[in-house]
């Protein structure tokens, strides 16, 4: 994710990094190729476009916004849920932290081994959703080994924080009470996640993202036809600004559609983790 100051538009409009200039210079570039092609066809060659192909294409383009409009609000949400999920996972590890540090602080042992874990998920949960591998570090021995080779490690690590705190239960350090509700944290950790996964798991439709490339090369390869005739050469120009902007925001879409990878404009989930880990880290029991 890209820091930027929303009032300095200079910054903004020259920026090339996190634009989708680069993502989409080859397509947009192939297609002006196509335009100056028809171009100098009709120009010094045979003039075949008609000034009547403009006003149909508009009624297109009209219904091909509408289009890209949906595409872009679809995948905003999902950007947003995202951001929304990992606030809870911030404020999760916080208060899971907190309680676990006040209630067992008699027994600073447990309490380590509970915050390594805590400190461990965000991770293990951001490389899971990035499909890289990844081993928990930092924590305790027995832990380490228990977690070791787990299928589903963040799943693994919240399972051992239970288990840590259930025995604190067997003991009478926690009551029934107190262990569900420290428990409960843990709980949404796991649904955190899950619900991470079906964002990261479940793209747009098919059919929906096929029907919308179509529409834009359709329509931006024949914009010249439409322009020609009124235009004459500048419709190379009207085209290329047309043609930029459709498939920048199409490539937009794409691009914030699943926000826990590494693209300029997804989540800053390293910055997130490194900031769970600081705050878990504050509870930390000294000595």
């Amino acid at each position: 994710m890209i820091d930027y100051d929303p009032h300095q538009w200079r910054t903004t409009f020259f920026a090339v990094r996190g634009s989708m200039l680069k993502a989409i210079l080859a397509r947009v570039s192939l297609l002006m190729l196509f335009a100056a092609v028809v171009t100098v066809v009709h120009e010094w060659v045979y003039p075949f476009a008609s000034p009547d192909g403009a006003a149909a294409h508009g009624l297109v383009g009209i219904a091909l916004g509408l289009l890209l409009v949906f595409r872009t609000n679809a995948s905003y949400d999902r950007w947003w849920e995202g951001r929304k999920l990992w606030g809870a996972i911030v404020n999760t590890s916080r208060n899971l932290a907190r309680a676990v540090s006040v209630h067992l602080a008699a027994d600073p042992e447990r309490v380590r081994r509970v915050l390594a874990l805590v400190t461990a998920w965000p991770y293990a949960a951001k490389e899971r959703l990035r499909a890289q591998p990844h081993v928990a570090q930092g924590l305790d021995p027995r832990d380490e080994q228990a977690v070791e080779g787990a299928e589903h490690l963040p799943l693994a690590l919240a399972q051992r924080i239970t288990l840590l705190l259930d025995e604190a239960r067997k003991t009478g350090a926690l009551t029934d009470i107190v262990f569900a509700s420290i428990d409960a944290n843990a709980q949404a950790l796991v649904d955190s996640i899950g619900a991470c996964e079906r964002i990261h798991k479940t793209p747009l439709p098919f059919a929906y993202v096929v029907h919308l490339r179509r529409a834009i090369v359709l329509f931006c390869g024949t914009l010249p036809f439409a322009l020609l005739a009124k235009l004459g050469v500048w419709s190379l120009l009207v085209t290329f600004v047309v043609s930029y902007v459709m498939f920048g925001i199409e490539e937009i879409g794409v691009e914030i559609e699943d926000p826990f990878e590494r693209d300029d404009n997804d989540l800053p989930l390293d910055r997130i983790c490194d900031g769970i880990k600081v705050n878990v880290g504050a509870f930390m029991p000294r000595g």
